[in-house]
């Protein structure tokens, strides 16, 4: 099954309509992205939490790794750049952090509260190598701006 990002935006503008608490968002989006694809092994977020370091936040999936120091990994280096981290093949990546040894593709990009504060970094595994595409970035940047704009 592949995603119809157009419903699921609807469908994550209805629920999360008028909340603000970033967790809660996080949580929600992190629930309904995992089940909207088969390639989605692992989705959630880690929480920007100051001294640029990410912690693991809401999460669908096996365990994650706890903390990610913005140097290292896709995370960080999606927390550290600002840009969305799109990478075929894991390996091929310089300081990949493997918090599952089945993850073979990774989409990260950065989440960004209402005043442009980085909350932290939206996470995709996939065990499928170059599972995803400049398409599933940018309809899921839009996805995150469109929830995370009141966040507190």
């Amino acid at each position: 099954m592949r995603v119809d990002y157009r419903d699921l935006k609807k469908i994550l503008s209805s629920l999360t309509e008028g909340e603000t608490d970033a967790v809660s968002l996080m949580a929600t989006v992190a629930c309904e992205v995992h089940h909207s694809d088969d390639r989605f092994d692992w989705t959630g977020f880690y929480r920007h939490v100051g001294h640029e370091t990410l912690k693991i936040g809401p999460y669908q999936g096996g365990h994650g790794c706890l903390v990610i120091p913005f140097s290292r990994g896709v995370c960080g280096a999606a927390a550290r750049s600002g840009e969305p981290q799109l990478v075929p093949d894991v390996e091929a990546f310089p300081g990949h952090i493997a918090c599952a040894s089945s993850t073979r593709s990774e989409l990260v990009l950065p989440v960004y509260d209402g005043t442009g504060a980085l909350l932290g970094v939206f996470d995709i595994d996939s065990n499928q190598p170059d599972a995803f595409t400049p398409e599933d970035a940018e309809a899921l940047a839009d996805i995150l701006t469109d929830v995370f704009k009141e966040a507190v």
